[in-house]
């Protein structure tokens, strides 16, 4: 690359350049320029305004589907580009494995949630938490928690380590939640930002306002943000804080979620043994954690703990892996790690190095420049990996709370298990936690041990590690955040880091209200009968409060008898009157469960083809009260819900309640069925 690029920042629909020329950055293998970026005379009120006036009101109206497809199309142009990045990541030091983690890692993200969000939430704009909660003895008056959209903005403030990913798991979130976003990208790694964002901009899937992009330094615009609006930060602790405690921020209580500092661990249980399988595992999971990435992952190992009597065996074990890894331009043939972002970055792990120093020896490693491999490769952000060694961690303080943010990690002895639950604590909240071991009882007390102090804990062994993706791999389905100095935040978590960015509200009123409300019918409110059985209905045609009313059907002894012989189900409250009697629940002999269900659906199924395509299954089940020889039953179908799946079909959720012949309720369930469109 001979001429730098003058990164652009989106503003109010338009690329826009800073009027100060902008920060420069320089590839960190070559050392040569890269880029400059700057946002000096960006109109900040402008970018808030418009976020908040144009690209809201916008997300907002779309339904959870609609903005499921859309977070959907821009991971798949992502893939379709991803080259673009590739050739850009390089620049950052990453290998092309570091850059598949980021890059495409980055676009799977978007696909993952917006499948999950398929699949999961309702065909609409709110979200209901829970089931109904009766507040009444009559149940007239009830109450439902329920998610809406905030009317605000969300500002995101990325790490340079991954600025593909990084700022794709925030995205994918606020999005599916129908929230626009400001994204500040670090300026190390500001020109593969500031790429991808472009292709999500020319993809065209999103509407007007929706996303915007700092690239320069974003001055104060943590001011003008209000009650509405979230600030989601990656970063260091001291930045967390900073910008945790700004006045406005403290003020208005602006939602903030933070992801920051973690001095994790991984731990050797005291049953892997070198020969076990469990024992190579460990050891190269912790040189794969050490050296991807160069180890700027904040989810890296940076604690080793190890039975004592096999400390000096790891060590041994380690430090030939080490040897072994190549260190050099990520493009050159044969190198396994690359540099650090910048030089820099390079000073300041030296720094922290040489804090850990007063408690710690390098069993493996110094601190001298490296020769990189790879023409053209300038030593000056190259770093090899460095273990240390702590032969008193229970004595130490630095090493649970200095972090080395590079391919630096320590280890250290454990004298039992109990200890190293301790030990792992010590950094007083991390954001994962592992440990190798083939004993369940070992892995139970450990991560009873070690969950409160830890946002995910990782227990790996011969069956689960080919198909593990690792200690250091947040996943877009579990909650990627940890307590304590990790920053208390949860980011991903599927529909979990969706919510993060909705308001919840608990509604009160009658159940036809909360039907109205909601979009979704509560049981208590008015369930007409219509004319025209449901089931010869299509999705589109089915109204939600869609009722039907079954005739009765008495249920006599010979049924009960007949279905105990053909099912094989014989439990004594359905053959042997005497032992009914004396069970607190039953009168006497009684009607299986599941025949009340299948006579259920006899009263109300429509056995003719139709727009029913198939039972999809059930939820909700419970059986309520017993149904004796004689006892008539009849049923209420009502449409509870819609979800829309293909342009052919879709998914309706029946609410059904099964009575007796005095009223009593039996039976009640959620049927859920597939509807021809």
């Amino acid at each position: 690359m001979t001429n730098a690029i003058e990164l652009q920042n989106y503003v109010a629909g338009r690329w826009t350049r800073g009027d100060d020329g902008g920060q420069p950055a320089v590839s960190a293998v070559t050392g040569r320029p890269v880029s400059t970026a700057g946002a000096a005379g960006v109109d900040y009120a402008a970018m808030l305004m418009h976020a908040r006036g144009v690209g809201g009101p916008a997300l907002r109206a779309l339904s959870f589907p609609e903005r499921a497809k859309r977070v959907k199309g821009l991971g798949l142009e992502l893939l379709r580009r991803k080259e673009e990045l590739y050739a850009l990541s390089a620049h950052t030091g990453a290998t092309r494995r570091d850059g598949w983690i980021d890059i495409e890692g980055g676009a799977g993200t978007l696909l993952s949630l917006a499948s999950k969000a398929k699949r999961e939430l309702p065909d609409g704009t709110t979200i209901l938490e829970g089931s109904l909660e009766r507040l009444s003895k009559s149940g007239a008056f009830v109450g439902q928690h329920v998610y809406t959209s905030k009317h605000g903005v969300a500002l995101h403030i990325n790490a340079f380590n991954f600025p593909v990913w990084g700022m794709m798991e925030k995205l994918a979130t606020a999005l599916l939640a129908g929230m626009p976003v400001i994204t500040k990208p670090a300026p190390q790694s500001a020109y593969v930002a500031e790429a991808a964002f472009r292709i999500l901009v020319e993809s065209e899937l999103l509407p007007e306002g929706a996303i915007q992009l700092l690239v320069g330094l974003p001055g104060d615009l943590m001011a003008d943000l209000t009650s509405q609006d979230l600030v989601s930060f990656t970063g260091s602790a001291a930045t967390a804080a900073a910008l945790k405690s700004h006045p406005n921020v403290v003020a208005k209580s602006i939602r903030f979620v933070a992801e920051q500092d973690s001095i994790n661990a991984s731990v050797l249980g005291p049953d892997a043994t070198p020969d076990q399988p469990e024992y190579e595992l460990f050891i190269d999971e912790v040189v794969r954690e050490m050296t991807t990435k160069a180890g700027q992952k904040c989810t890296a190992i940076r604690r080793i703990l190890v039975p004592e009597a096999l400390l000096d065996t790891v060590e041994s074990s380690l430090s030939a892996k080490l040897a072994a890894v190549t260190v050099g331009d990520p493009a050159a043939e044969g190198v396994r790690m690359g540099s650090l972002v910048s030089a820099a970055q390079r000073e300041r792990t030296i720094a922290s190095v040489q804090e850990l120093m007063a408690e710690t020896r390098f069993a493996y490693g110094d601190l001298a420049l490296v020769d990189p491999a790879g023409a053209g490769a300038r030593p000056d952000a190259f770093l090899a990996p460095i273990l240390l060694r702590c032969d008193a961690p229970g004595e130490a303080d630095g090493v649970h709370r200095t972090e080395a943010f590079g391919p630096v990690a320590t280890l250290m002895p454990y004298a039992s298990p109990a200890d190293a639950v301790t030990l792992c604590n010590r950094a007083d909240g991390a954001l994962v936690v592992s440990l190798f071991t083939h004993d369940p009882a070992l892995a139970r007390e450990f991560t009873l041990g070690v969950a409160p102090f830890h946002g995910r804990v990782l227990v790996s062994d011969r069956h689960c590690a080919r198909e593990s993706t690792g200690h250091g791999s947040p996943l877009p389905v579990l909650t990627h955040g940890g307590p304590g100095r990790a920053g208390g935040g949860e980011e991903l978590g599927g529909i979990r880091g969706v919510l993060h960015y909705m308001q919840r509200t608990a509604i009160q009123g009658s159940p036809q209200m909360l039907t109205q409300i909601t979009g979704r019918w509560q049981a208590g409110a008015v369930a007409e009968d219509h004319p025209v059985h449901p089931f010869r209905l299509r999705y589109d045609e089915l109204e939600i409060g869609h009722t039907f009313r079954s005739k009765e059907r008495t249920i006599s002894l010979e049924d009960i008898e007949h279905f105990a012989a053909f099912t094989g189900d014989k439990f004594y409250a359905h053959t042997d009157e005497e032992a009914a009697a004396a069970n607190p629940f039953f009168p006497g002999r009684v009607a299986h469960g599941y025949l009340i269900l299948s006579f259920a659906a006899g009263l109300f199924v429509d056995p003719e083809p139709g727009p029913v395509l198939a039972n999809y299954g059930l939820e909700r089940l419970r059986f309520l009260a017993p149904v004796s020889p004689g006892d008539a039953i009849q049923v209420r179908l009502t449409v509870e819900g819609k979800k829309p799946r293909k342009s052919e079909y879709g998914e309706v959720t029946w609410d059904v309640e099964v009575t007796r012949q005095d009223g009593d309720v039996v039976a009640t369930y959620a049927l859920l069925t597939m509807n021809a469109t």
